[in-house]
C-alpha cells in the first residue's frame, strides 16, 4: 500500500513539473517575442493601394530582408487623413506614430529604431521626431534614421540614381523634369540643393527639379525647358509614392496639371507615373540609412 502511494505521488510530482516546465517555456517564448527589437518604418502614406505596395511596402520589405532575423519591422503613417480614408474605404487599419510607439511599449519592446521614408527633413519629419521624443523614456534605446536627402553623399547618390533610371529618355532632345511636393518649411531649400548637385554632375542643361506647392514653380520649369530649345519633356514625380499629386497634378488632363501646361506651351509630353520608392536603388539607400541608425544604437 505504501509503495503504491509513493508511486502515485511520484507520478503526480512529475506531472506538476512537466506542466510547470511547459508554462515556463511558453512564457519565455512570449517574452522573447515581445522583447525582439523593432524597426518602425514611418511614411506619410498614400491611399493609392498599388503605389503603396510598390513603394512604401517595397522599402519595408527591403529593410525586412536585411534585418528581419534580428528585428521586427512595423509600419506607421503620419497622415491622419490617409489613415482615416484607408480605414473607411478599405477597412485597413494603420497606426499613427504615437499609436505605433504605444503598441511597442505595450509589447514590452526595449530597443527601437525609427526609420522615416521622408524625402527631406521637413514638417512631417519634425513632427515624427517630437512624437518619438515624448515616448523616449519608455525605451532603453532609441535611434532615429535620416530622410533620403540629408548628407552631401545622399544628394550625389540620388542624382546618380535619377539620371540612370531616366537615361533612355536622355537623348539630347528631351528635358527630364521631376515634380517634388514643395513645402513652406525651410527644408524646401532641399530642391534647390538637389538642382545644384544635378548641375555639378553635368546634367543641369536638361534635368530640372520643381515643386507643385512651392518653389521652383511649374512656370519656372516651363521657362527652363523652353530655354533648352527642346520640344520634348518627360515628367516624373520626385516623391516616394505616385499618389494624387503624380496622377492628377502632374499627369492629369485638367487645366491645372503640369502635363496640360507643358502641352499648351508647345511640348510633346511623356508622363512616368512611378514613385521614388519603386526604384530599387532608392530602396537600398533607405536600407543603408537604417543600418546607420542601428549602428548608432
Amino acid at each position: 500500500m505504501m509503495k503504491k502511494f509513493i508511486r502515485l505521488l511520484s507520478i503526480s510530482m512529475l506531472s506538476i513539473l512537466t506542466i510547470s516546465s511547459c508554462a515556463t517555456t511558453k512564457k519565455s517564448t512570449e517574452e522573447d517575442k515581445r522583447e525582439k527589437p523593432v524597426i518602425l518604418v514611418v511614411s506619410f502614406g498614400t491611399s493609392y493601394n498599388d503605389s503603396r505596395e510598390k513603394t512604401i511596402g517595397a522599402i519595408e520589405n527591403k529593410i525586412r530582408a536585411a534585418y528581419g532575423n534580428e528585428y521586427e519591422v512595423r509600419r506607421a503613417f503620419t497622415s491622419q487623413f490617409i489613415i482615416n480614408k484607408l480605414k473607411k474605404r478599405d477597412g485597413l487599419v494603420i497606426d499613427t506614430v504615437d499609436q505605433a510607439l504605444q503598441r511597442c511599449i505595450d509589447d514590452g519592446i526595449k530597443t527601437l529604431v525609427v526609420q522615416p521614408t521622408h524625402v527631406m527633413g521637413g514638417k512631417e519629419d519634425d513632427e515624427m521626431k517630437k512624437t518619438v521624443a515624448q515616448f523616449a523614456d519608455k525605451f532603453e534605446t532609441i535611434s532615429i534614421g535620416t530622410p533620403l536627402l540629408t548628407t552631401e553623399e545622399d544628394y550625389e547618390e540620388t542624382v546618380q540614381v535619377l539620371t540612370r533610371v531616366t537615361s533612355s529618355s536622355d537623348d539630347g532632345k528631351t528635358a527630364i523634369v521631376f515634380m517634388g511636393h514643395g513645402t513652406t518649411h525651410p527644408a524646401n531649400s532641399t530642391y534647390a540643393t538637389l538642382q545644384t548637385f544635378i548641375n555639378r554632375a553635368g546634367y543641369g542643361d536638361r534635368y530640372f527639379i520643381g515643386t507643385v506647392e512651392a518653389t521652383p514653380t511649374l512656370q519656372d520649369m516651363i521657362d527652363k525647358v523652353t530655354a533648352t530649345g527642346f520640344k520634348k519633356v518627360v515628367l516624373q514625380p520626385f516623391m516616394i509614392v505616385a499618389g494624387d499629386h503624380a496622377n492628377n497634378d502632374m499627369a492629369g488632363d485638367g487645366d491645372e496639371s503640369w502635363k496640360t501646361a507643358f502641352e499648351k506651351a508647345g511640348f510633346q509630353v511623356t508622363c512616368v507615373i512611378k514613385g521614388l520608392g519603386e526604384i530599387p536603388e532608392i530602396q537600398d539607400l533607405f536600407v543603408k540609412k537604417t543600418a546607420d541608425a542601428i549602428n548608432h544604437l
